[in-house]
């Protein structure tokens, strides 16, 4: 496993038993990227880095009973509360696994993907090739995560700097951090959320 992935591990490691309660202040983020999916009922849908499995209740609603929602975490701290969750929900159309981006095997191909505040994922090239590989062509995609403010505003852009450090091994790549995404997809858009700070974006799985 690459230094950066156990890096990874380790940093969550420490924050998985309060991880959904600092996650609540991002909630409506979380919201708003699962809508971007436009998820039907019948969809395969994919979580990537899962974490606790905090979006498997909306996107289940989404694909509803006939449909399946896919996900990787490499955190085994943060891959056991989510299995938890699925055994206390007893939800049978979940399939998740305890490994990272760059290696899993999904057993379906996805008809949509969702990247939340997976910053690490987004920014690793191997991993980005081997879930865009199991997407089918016109995948709709949707990200939600933290960004540099622009340029000019200098000093504060320590704020995002400081706040990714905690959980990503890669916390200074934040000028755009969907590029390794937009370049794979069509009809690519993103907008600045949390007064710049943050960012939501929406493509479709360019063909080929």
């Amino acid at each position: 496993m690459k230094a950066d992935n156990q890096l990874s591990i380790r940093r969550y490691r420490r924050h998985a038993a309060g991880y959904d309660a600092s996650a609540r202040r991002t909630m409506h983020l979380r919201r708003r990227a699962v809508a971007l999916l436009d998820l039907k009922p019948g969809d395969v849908v994919l979580d990537v880095g899962a974490g606790t499995g905090l979006s498997y209740e909306l996107l289940l609603a989404g694909v509803g009973g006939q449909g399946c929602v896919l996900a990787c975490e490499q955190s085994p701290e943060m891959f056991d509360l989510a299995q938890a969750r699925v055994a206390r929900h007893g939800w049978h159309n979940v399939w998740h696994a305890n490994l990272p981006a760059e290696s899993v095997e999904l057993p379906q191909v996805v008809d949509a993907i969702l990247f939340n505040y997976v910053h690490d994922i987004l920014r690793t090239p191997q991993a980005l090739a081997n879930i865009l590989r199991q997407a089918r062509p016109g995948a709709r995609i949707a990200l939600a995560g933290m960004k540099y403010f622009p340029w000019w505003v200098g000093p504060l852009n320590l704020l995002p700097w400081l706040k990714n450090r905690p959980y990503n091994a890669r916390p200074g790549d934040l000028w755009q951090p969907w590029n390794l995404v937009s370049s794979h997809c069509e009809d690519f858009a993103w907008e600045a959320t949390q007064l710049g700070m943050g960012y939501l974006a929406r493509g479709r799985l360019r063909a080929g």
